[in-house]
């Protein structure tokens, strides 16, 4: 469940075709698409890229909580143009069965979760799809799977010498995976990052942002920074 990612590749061949990442964002509270997931966290990235291929793994593991829920994600997507597309596993040490190992993906008891997206980015915006399709997902009124959605548009600008980001989710439909029982608005956000120079050949990113969920309304101020070889 990575919240906005502000971490850049830290290792490139030299014809700019192969990339590999290695980050890890240190985060005062970890808010998901407009969702409480936990205490301050570290999440760390691991990613390699390949012209528009793309494969990584996320995690989040509470630092002053050890009842937060620890997360691991691997994801492949590609993008072309404007266009990308991909499919992420999350799994939780805690969901469906609270004694399931990670490689256990028995349908009622797993507690991984599978989730297809597509998006466009037009420049000025990207919008952004994305759908449960397997694992441990949400039911909806009727108690059947919800094939749990969520969308996204994101606006990116410039204000000063920070970069900006202001983006609007909803769940389009019931679930109780995001806690809705119809479409809501489940996230406000404005986003802000900075990179603070430490030397001529480092630098440290900063963000912080405003989040507000006006379907269950709560709001949340989280600050964060970015690690990077």
């Amino acid at each position: 469940m990575a919240i906005a990612v502000f971490s850049v590749s830290a290792m490139k061949a030299q014809d700019n075709v192969l990339s590999v990442e290695i980050s890890a964002d240190i985060v005062s509270q970890y808010i998901w698409r407009g969702l409480d997931a936990g205490n301050a966290s570290l999440q760390p990235t691991l990613g390699i890229s390949y012209k528009g291929l793309s494969v990584s793994a996320w995690g989040s593991i509470g630092l002053v909580d050890s009842s937060d829920t620890n997360e691991l994600d691997l994801t492949v997507s590609y993008s072309a143009g404007g266009f990308n597309v991909g499919i992420t596993d999350y799994w939780f040490n805690v969901g469906a069965d609270p004694e399931s190992h990670y490689f256990k993906y028995s349908t009622h008891s797993t507690n991984h979760l599978f989730e297809a997206n597509v998006g466009y980015d037009f420049g000025l915006a990207s919008i952004q799809w994305y759908s449960n399709f397997a694992g441990n997902d949400g039911l909806n009124n009727s108690g059947k799977r919800a094939y749990s959605s969520y969308v996204e548009l994101a606006v990116p600008f410039s204000l000063g010498d920070i970069q900006w980001n202001a983006m609007i989710g909803a769940v389009p439909y019931a679930t109780d995976f995001y806690g809705t029982d119809g479409f809501a608005v489940t996230n406000l956000s404005l986003l802000a990052v900075k990179e603070i120079t430490v030397s001529d050949k480092f630098g440290i990113p900063v963000f912080a942002g405003i989040n507000a969920n006006p379907y269950d309304k709560r709001a949340y101020l989280v600050f964060g920074l970015t690690l990077r070889p």
